[in-house]
């Protein structure tokens, strides 16, 4: 875990964690976050569904590997401001002994670490400041909470956007997978470029404006989400709109929310 320190936050900028957190009706952004959230959401209505949607779609995902697959540790990178159903409390209510390892390179999302590090007595949580391009950095650190010998669940939950295809985003997550063992899982949720695209592309126009350089966002296609995925085992349904990955009874299936998903296994 990143050591104490003070917080260096540029207030005047948008961040993706703080601007989520704005989303999901959270009290942790700056006013510059709010403006670009509430910007991004008159260009694009459907924003806070989608957020919500991705939510949910991390609660399934998370619920279905701990639970059916029997997954005990997870590297969620990019894990943003703590929210309902963290990764690692969904993890551990159906595997107490679940180990989960956070990444994040905001400085807001570090001065929540203690609440993010409240997991169960049998599991472990612990986090690691690194941005997700510091693939041997985020490698070096999970090493310390989770055993690379076993499967892990590598999670990219809405965060991949971040990385624009110039830092080749396939690359870092393929990088990051290849250090694991086989029956690893790979999580991927990511804003849709070919679903409701004029909107998608107005509400990221709005928000890039708004935002640090290093965190533009670029939606991306079906095609393009899936080729994260290659080299794996996709579990069905495959890549589809998030309400649609194996719904739940009191999930509501759409091909309208503009957000990718999938999960895979590797090999």
């Amino acid at each position: 875990m990143a050591e104490d320190r003070p917080l260096e936050i540029d207030s005047g900028v948008a961040h993706p964690a703080r601007v989520y957190n704005a989303w999901l009706g959270g009290k942790d952004h700056y006013p510059a976050d709010q403006e670009a959230a509430e910007l991004a959401a008159q260009a694009n209505p459907g924003i806070v569904h989608a957020v919500r949607a991705n939510r949910a779609f991390l609660g399934r995902a998370v619920r279905h590997l701990a639970g059916e697959v029997g997954i005990r540790q997870f590297l969620d990178v990019g894990t943003g401001i703590p929210a309902a159903d963290n990764t690692h409390e969904v993890a551990q209510s159906v595997a107490p002994d679940a180990r989960v390892v956070y990444v994040d390179n905001d400085r807001i999302v570090l001065a929540h670490a203690r609440a993010l590090l409240v997991g169960t007595p049998e599991g472990r949580t612990d986090y690691v400041e690194a941005d997700a391009r510091h693939v041997e950095t985020i490698l070096a650190e999970a090493k310390r909470t989770l055993d690379f010998s076993r499967p892990v669940a590598l999670m990219f939950v809405a965060v991949l956007q971040y990385i624009p295809d110039a830092e080749d985003p396939h690359g870092i997550a393929a990088r990051l997978l290849e250090a694991l063992p086989s029956g690893s899982h790979l999580v991927v949720s990511h804003p849709a470029a070919d679903i409701t695209a004029d909107e998608v592309a107005q509400s990221m126009r709005v928000y890039n404006e708004r935002a640090a350089a290093h965190a533009s966002a670029t939606p991306r296609t079906q095609d393009e989400v899936a080729r994260f995925f290659e080299g794996t085992e996709l579990l069905e349904p495959g890549v589809v709109s998030l309400p649609n990955w194996r719904p739940g009874p009191h999930d509501v299936p759409s091909d309208t929310i503009p957000m990718w998903g999938g999960v895979g296994r590797k090999p």
